[in-house]
Parts: structure tokens; C-alpha cells; sequence
């Protein structure tokens, strides 16, 4: 009667060892390129969707899910959005960041929803002059005051305004208004007065203003959203 000695046995679970790891090295293989197309494609999807609220092109990132998932099931967890152009309404030149929870988007690109959402806006001084136009060539801000000062006519009048939410939205109230000395005509202050307005009222995808504050660079807005719908993707070639 023989026995195998452990070096032929060694000899023989070799192979067998050797297969198992390439089998192992093909599957994280194929689970890495799958998550990187997934992302790929995924990103794509929500970026086109969300680009057509947010007026620019934006950057997104997501949470820890991985996409391979989101990709059969058309759930996110969570999108961070960040856009250094945004253009709300009248505004331009704002800056955001937002976050979009509970997220679903359709296979075809189609649309989806938003559970909640919420972001942090930034309107700098040189954004807000552009947006409101050839009659307000300077505009400078305070936080101590918690007013802006937009210089009219090359300067020879100067409009203080102060923004503040009332009764859930954000209005711009004129503080004061002088022309050398003098009043401004009225049509033409509440010609900026309702541009900057609605500047701060215009936002996307069921998001409204919950706080305003004036910085020494400009306004800082934060915004919250319930469960809204997504618009469907601008590119019909484009699918999650």
C-alpha cells in the first residue's frame, strides 16, 4: 500500500491554487472597470439632468454606494453638486454648493426625484453689478451694515439696498437713494430694486432661500428643498 508524499500533494494543489487567484484577479478586475464605467455613465446621467436647472456645467461627486448598484437600481444616496457659474433666473456668476439626498433617476434618462436638498450660495459684488446691468456701474457690500451700495450713472447716484426674507421668500428693500444730493427717479430704483429680487428669488429644482446675509464680498444665501422632480436629460443619447 502507498501513500502520496506532501510534495506530490503540493504538486497537484497547484494548479488548482493557480486558477483560483486568476479567477479572483478577472472578477476584481472586471468589478473595478465595471464601477469606473458605472460611474462614468451614472455621472454623466445626473450631470446632464441637473445641468439643465443649473444653467452651467457642474461637477458632481457621490456617496459611498457604489455605482455598479445605482446603475441596476437608478438610486443615489447622495449628490454633491458644485458650480462656479451658476445662473439663476436674471443672476449670474453665482457660486454653489448643494447636496441632494435620496436621489432616482430612470434608466432612460427620462427624469426622476429629489427627496431633499439643500446649498450654499455666493453672489460676489462683481456678479451682482453684471446681472443688474449698465446702470449700476460699482457695487460694494458691508456685513457690518448688512447693506449693499450700487453706484448709478457712473457713479453720480448711489442706491442702498438690504435683502432679508420675509414671509419665505427673499425681498430687496431700498434704504436710501440719492442723485447729487437729490432723489432718484422712481421707476428707475425699482428697476434694479426688482432685478436684484427676483435674482434672489430664482432658484432650481424646488430649492427656496431660508437664510441671506450680506458679506463684505457680495451675498451669501443658504437654500432647502423637499422632495421635487428632476427634469429629464437635455441629450436623448444619454442614459443612466
Amino acid at each position: 500500500m502507498s501513500t502520496k508524499s506532501p510534495s506530490t500533494l503540493t504538486v497537484k494543489r497547484r494548479p488548482l491554487v493557480i486558477a483560483l487567484v486568476v479567477v479572483a484577479i478577472l472578477l476584481a478586475t472586471v468589478l473595478v472597470g465595471g464601477e469606473a464605467y458605472a460611474r462614468y455613465q451614472v455621472s454623466r446621467c445626473i450631470s446632464t439632468q441637473f445641468e439643465k436647472d443649473m444653467g452651467s456645467k457642474i461637477d458632481v461627486s457621490f456617496g459611498a454606494k457604489p455605482m455598479l448598484i445605482t446603475w441596476i437600481d437608478g438610486k443615489v444616496d447622495q449628490v454633491k453638486v458644485n458650480s462656479d457659474d451658476s445662473k439663476f433666473g436674471p443672476a449670474v456668476g453665482m457660486v454653489v454648493h448643494a447636496r441632494f439626498n435620496n436621489v432616482e433617476v430612470s434608466n432612460s434618462g427620462s427624469g426622476g426625484t429629489i427627496g431633499s436638498s439643500s446649498a450654499d450660495v455666493t453672489w460676489g459684488n462683481d456678479g451682482i453689478r453684471e446681472t443688474l446691468g449698465g446702470l449700476v456701474s460699482g457695487v460694494s457690500s458691508s456685513a457690518s451694515s448688512g447693506m449693499l451700495t450700487l453706484d448709478v450713472l457712473g457713479g453720480l447716484a448711489q442706491l442702498e439696498v438690504k435683502p432679508e426674507i420675509k414671509d419665505g421668500t427673499v425681498q430687496v428693500e431700498t434704504k436710501s437713494a440719492a442723485l447729487l444730493g437729490m432723489g432718484i427717479p422712481t421707476d428707475l430704483v425699482a428697476g434694479i430694486v426688482e432685478v436684484f429680487t427676483q435674482s434672489l428669488q430664482s432658484y432650481p429644482l424646488g430649492m427656496k432661500a431660508t437664510e441671506v446675509k450680506v458679506t463684505d464680498s457680495g451675498v451669501a444665501v443658504k437654500l432647502a428643498g423637499g422632495r421635487t422632480e428632476l427634469p429629464a436629460a437635455q441629450d436623448s443619447n444619454v442614459s443612466c
